[in-house]
């Protein structure tokens, strides 16, 4: 269910499974249309499909993910919140990422997600824990 959650953020629950990813690209694209200087849409929507695919992929299907959108006076904050306390490997920007095997067909979407955005992390929840990218406005 969509929920308004202040007059520029969103959150949705999805479900834990692969018809996760192309919903949660739609409410980021939906969320950044119409706002003036907005941040890269298609770059929002490649980021944000990539934490819900790793969100589906390593964490376990017993409860929904959680996708977070705020609209930023500088840009936008995705959040993609999953039940798995495990933090995701090599998201800091603080340590060197490994180089992706170029025979392997994954592995290259945290690094995507790095180099793309102005900040990522992730933090603990009470329930597992939280994802986050930014990116700055385009104005």
């Amino acid at each position: 269910m969509l929920e308004a959650s202040g007059p520029a953020s969103w959150r949705v629950a999805l479900p834990h499974s692969a018809a996760a990813v192309p919903i949660a690209r739609a409410l980021v694209r939906t969320a950044l249309a119409d706002i003036e200087a907005s941040a890269d849409r298609d770059t929002a929507e490649l980021l944000t499909a990539e934490l819900v695919a790793n969100a589906v992929e390593h964490t376990r299907g017993g409860s929904p993910i959680q996708l977070v959108v705020e609209l930023l006076p500088t840009g936008c904050q995705v959040e993609v919140h999953d039940g798995d306390p495990v933090p995701p490997g090599h998201l800091s920007r603080h340590a060197p990422a490994p180089e992706p095997d170029a025979l392997q067909e994954h592995g290259r979407g945290l690094l995507l997600i790095r180099a793309l955005s102005s900040a990522c992390g992730h933090r603990a929840t009470d329930a597992g824990k939280a994802v986050w990218f930014t990116l700055p406005s385009r104005g």
